[in-house]
């Protein structure tokens, strides 16, 4: 059995079974707390700090019901009232958290890499976990995607996976698909407006395409991508309801993809730009697993690193 993990920054060159372990122990969770009605213990006397340089309350709320849930301490951090807002280096603010004996330390941050610096400043047993860094990674994001497309279509091996939008600012593009090339899916396409796609040299062992109707062709899952708005004065469409016509998933394009393909967003959703309304909410759509999914990977994540 492979080594407990001590942190976890990314999802990048992560072998397949500790990724399948942290699934698997996803599910374990899951059903230990009865799907989030019962409280566990196993984190009793834990303290965890959540340590947001950027606004989210998804992901923020996702990891404090984690780590409620597992019977820990949740502190979370309030950047716009922290020392940080006056010039204290980002450095001096880990060693004064660290001085008061945490256990964990879940950060977003605007600046790529910054995860992995607070790991090698860190002068205490404190582990780190990455709730998103820049476009570089969201590696719980990338497991509980990889968690709901198992739940329905567990053959990886033989997906054909279409991940469509601003794939080059993506975060979550870039974990998913390390996730699922580790769990061995090959046919992986990249889909977006040519200004919204990365360099060649990025993500090289994916398919990339401009024109959605031929990425989608024969998909058995979809991942729709936010847009941010300011981007798209770099992209030559002139306005969103350009966008949705040519990169927004509807029924018809829907219709273009394997049968019973799944759908799938991180949210938030702008719906009438990336998805229509009638496919967030339809049969297919799995966004509300995908939220459910998080709470249980990220009680897995602090799990793994945390129970004695």
């Amino acid at each position: 059995m492979s080594l407990r993990l001590r942190h976890l920054t990314t999802l990048e060159n992560l072998p397949r079974a500790t990724i399948e372990r942290l699934l698997d122990r996803a599910v374990s969770m899951r059903d230990a707390c009865a799907h989030g009605t019962r409280k566990l213990d196993l984190l009793a006397g834990r303290t965890i700090l959540n340590l947001f340089f950027e606004p989210s309350t998804r992901t923020r709320t996702s990891f404090e019901l984690a780590a409620r849930r597992l019977g820990a301490d949740v502190i979370n951090f309030d950047i716009g009232f922290s020392s940080t807002s006056k010039g204290e280096e980002l450095y001096d603010t880990l060693h004064t958290l660290e001085a008061m004996h945490l256990d964990a330390i879940v950060v977003r941050h605007k600046t790529s890499g910054t995860p992995d610096e607070l790991v090698r400043h860190a002068m205490s047993g404190v582990s780190v976990i990455n709730a998103g860094d820049g476009n570089r990674a969201h590696p719980t994001q990338g497991l509980l995607d990889a968690l709901t497309i198992r739940q329905h279509r567990p053959d990886f091996e033989n997906l054909t996976v279409t991940i469509c939008g601003d794939v080059k600012h993506s975060r979550v593009a870039r974990s998913d698909v390390h996730a699922l090339s580790a769990l061995g899916t090959k046919n992986i396409r990249l889909c977006g407006p040519a200004a919204l796609m990365p360099a060649d040299t990025e993500l090289p062992h994916c398919q990339r395409f401009t024109d959605f109707d031929q990425a989608i062709e024969g998909a058995d899952a979809i991942i729709m991508l936010r847009l941010q708005k300011e981007r798209m004065a770099a992209t030559d469409l002139p306005d969103e309801a350009a966008y949705f016509q040519r990169f927004g998933l509807d029924k018809r394009r829907l219709a273009l993809a394997a049968k019973g393909c799944l759908v799938m967003h991180p949210g938030p959703i702008n719906r009438g730009i990336e998805i229509a309304s009638e496919v967030a909410d339809g049969a297919q759509s799995r966004i509300l697993e995908q939220v459910g999914n998080g709470v249980f990977v990220r009680m897995a994540v602090l799990g793994e690193m945390l129970a004695r």
